[in-house]
């Protein structure tokens, strides 16, 4: 991808270790981390041998990028018995890593110039996801330091960024080169297949995902015992 400038690669390699290193303070967990860097290992690899490249592939290869992440995401979260530890600490990082998504969006931004994904991707198309990244340290300040807004309002942003999450997703995957492609036929999505932007649907999607789906049920598990305090009283 000579098309696109080092410091652009660069930026994105930061970004997914600072998504990381929010993941890790929100679960101090060393085994879930070492986890995480060997799947980045293998996705990086192939990503680099142009692995998920290859088109015409059955089944195509760009299910292999996006699907797995999102899999273990949902199997581990619904089939693992006590997986959640609902405290403030973890709060706070599940929003501040929504952060990263600022820098994601500009990331995409110039992956659209060089030509490797559509404009629906981006910002100026129907990504609406850097509302997210703007907003998580805003509603982290105004939940865990001022406490102006409560634990609904957090629950009800992460409900509307989790949307914003699955609408990027449906773009993303729609307009890749597969025999469901319905969007950018002009220029599609192309640019993810390739080192290290492998990473973003591989890592940072099912991270980002899987911090929204552990705040909603810690929150949700926080109104449901509040609301049996308050009957047994």
């Amino acid at each position: 991808m000579a098309e696109i400038s080092t410091s652009i690669e660069i930026l994105f390699m930061v970004t997914t270790l600072v998504t990381l290193w929010c993941f890790y303070q929100a679960h101090k967990s060393g085994r879930q981390l070492v986890g995480i860097f060997i799947w980045m290992a293998v996705v990086g690899v192939l990503g680099y041998l142009g692995f998920y490249r290859v088109q015409n592939a059955i089944p195509p290869r760009f299910v292999f990028l996006l699907l797995p992440g999102i899999l273990f995401v949902i199997v581990h979260f619904f089939l693992t018995k006590n997986n959640i530890v609902g405290n403030g600490h973890n709060l706070k990082w599940l929003t501040l890593v929504h952060t990263i998504r600022v820098p994601v969006e500009i990331v995409l931004y110039y992956v659209f110039i060089a030509g490797f994904i559509p404009d629906l991707m981006t910002f100026e198309g129907y990504n609406y996801d850097i509302l997210s990244g703007i907003s998580a340290p805003i509603i982290y300040y105004a939940v865990f330091v001022k406490k102006w807004i409560g634990k609904k309002g957090l629950l009800l942003w992460n409900f509307i960024c989790l949307g914003l999450l699955v609408n990027i997703l449906t773009i993303a995957f729609l307009s890749a080169e597969t025999p469901i492609q319905q969007l950018a036929f002009d220029q599609p999505n192309v640019g993810v297949a390739y080192f290290p932007f492998v990473w973003l649907p591989a890592v940072i999607v099912p991270i980002v995902l899987y911090s929204h789906l552990e705040s909603i049920k810690i929150l949700l598990e926080f109104r449901n015992n509040t609301a049996a305090n308050n009957v047994q009283r």
